[in-house]
C-alpha cells in the first residue's frame, strides 16, 4: 500500500538542491555534480522503495529518505576528500546506502526512540565505510597510506565542530553553556566543570574513540563537550585542580572491571554474538587482527577461554559488539 501524500521524487528533488549549498566552495565541477547526483539517486530510489513498500506512515518515510540523503552527501564528500580513485566511488556509496536503508527500517520498524535510531545508524554508516576502504587495501587497490588517509575524513564530524567554534564566538544564548569570555565555575556548576574537563580528555585522544563515547551520552551533554572541545583556550579557563578532582571523580564512579571480567562472561559476550552473526562474518570482521586476538574468540565460541588478559579479552569482546 502506497504512502499517502509522499511525493519521494519531489522531496529528492528538493534535498538535493539544498545541498548544492553546503557542497566545499573548493570541490570542482566534476565533484559538485558528484555529490549532489548521488544524494539524489540515493534518495529517490529509497524513497521509491518506501512509497511501493508503504510499511511506514509519512513520518517515517521522510525521515529514513532524509537520513540517506544527508550519509550520502557526508560520505561522498569524505570519498573525494581522501583521494581514493573515483571509480570505486560508487560501489562503496552503494554499499553505505543499502546499509543505511536496512538499517533505518530495522531500527524505525521496533519504533526506537529518534537519537537511538541516529546513533545506531552513524555506527553502522562509520563502520561500512572503513570496511570498505580495507577492503581496497586488502585487494591492493590501494596502498596503507591511502587508507589511513581515507579513514580519517569525516565531513559530518568536521561540520559539527565549525559549528560548535562559530557558537563560542557568538554572544551568549540560551544554548550556550557559558560565555566564552568567562573562566569556567570551579565549584558552582559540576555538571559544566565535568563537561569541561572531559573536552580537555577527548582532545587528547583519537576521533573514533571520542565520537564511540560521545554516542553514549545525553545528546545535550554531547553537544556541550564538543562546544568546548572547539575553545582553543579551554586549558585556561578550568583550575587545574578542580580538573584534576573532576578526573578523580569521573574514574570513581567508573565500576571496576576485573569485577565483571570474569572468564564465564567473556566467553558469553562473545557467544552472545554469535546469535547474530555466523562465523564466516565473525571471520571477516577479524580479518586483520592479530592471531592471539582470533584465538582467542573462535575459542570462547566452543566455550573455552584462551588464556590473555582480562581486560584486553573484554577490549576484544566489546570490539565484536559493537560490530554486530
Amino acid at each position: 500500500m502506497a504512502i499517502n501524500g509522499f511525493d519521494y521524487k519531489d522531496f529528492a528533488q528538493n534535498l538535493s538542491q539544498q545541498a548544492l549549498e553546503l557542497i566545499p566552495a573548493d570541490f570542482n565541477e566534476n565533484q559538485k555534480n558528484y555529490v549532489a547526483n548521488t544524494l539524489l539517486n540515493f534518495s529517490t530510489v529509497a524513497g521509491q522503495a518506501l512509497y511501493d513498500e508503504g510499511q511506514f506512515n509519512l513520518d517515517q518515510a521522510v525521515m529514513i529518505t532524509q537520513i540517506i540523503a544527508e550519509w550520502s552527501f557526508h560520505k561522498s564528500v569524505d570519498l573525494i576528500r581522501s583521494g581514493i580513485p573515483q571509480q570505486y566511488w560508487d560501489p562503496i556509496m552503494q554499499k553505505i546506502a543499502f546499509t543505511i536503508f536496512e538499517i533505518a527500517k530495522n531500527a524505525f520498524s521496533q519504533n526506537l526512540p529518534q537519537d537511538q535510531c541516529l546513533q545506531v545508524i552513524e555506527h553502522h554508516v562509520k563502520k561500512t565505510y572503513l570496511d570498505c576502504i580495507a577492503e581496497l587495501k586488502d585487494k591492493n587497490l590501494i596502498d596503507g597510506g591511502l587508507m589511513e588517509k581515507a579513514s580519517m575524513q569525516s565531513n559530518i564530524d568536521a561540520m559539527v565542530q565549525q559549528q560548535a567554534a562559530q557558537e563560542t564566538t557568538e554572544p551568549q544564548t540560551v544554548e550556550q553553556p557559558l560565555p566564552p569570555s568567562q573562566p569556567l565555575p570551579q565549584a558552582g556548576n559540576a555538571k559544566v566543570l565535568k563537561l569541561a574537563t572531559l573536552a580537555m580528555l577527548f582532545n587528547k585522544m583519537k576521533q573514533d574513540k571520542v565520537q564511540a563515547i560521545l554516542n553514549k551520552f545525553n545528546p545535550d551533554d554531547a553537544q556541550s563537550v564538543i562546544k568546548f572541545m572547539s575553545m582553543p583556550d579551554l586549558g585556561s579557563k578550568v583550575d587545574a585542580n578542580a580538573a584534576l578532582r573532576c578526573l578523580q571523580e569521573i574514574k570513581a564512579g567508573i565500576p571496576k572491571s576485573q569485577q565483571a571480567l570474569s572468564p564465564a562472561k567473556l566467553i558469553n559476550k562473545i557467544q552472545n554474538v554469535s546469535q547474530y552473526i555466523d562465523k564466516s562474518q565473525i571471520e571477516r570482521n577479524l580479518r586483520l587482527e592479530r592471531n592471539k586476538v582470533k584465538k582467542f574468540v573462535f575459542t570462547a565460541l566452543e566455550g573455552e577461554y584462551y588464556e590473555i588478559p582480562p581486560k584486553v579479552a573484554n577490549i576484544i569482546a566489546t570490539h565484536l559488539e559493537d560490530s554486530v
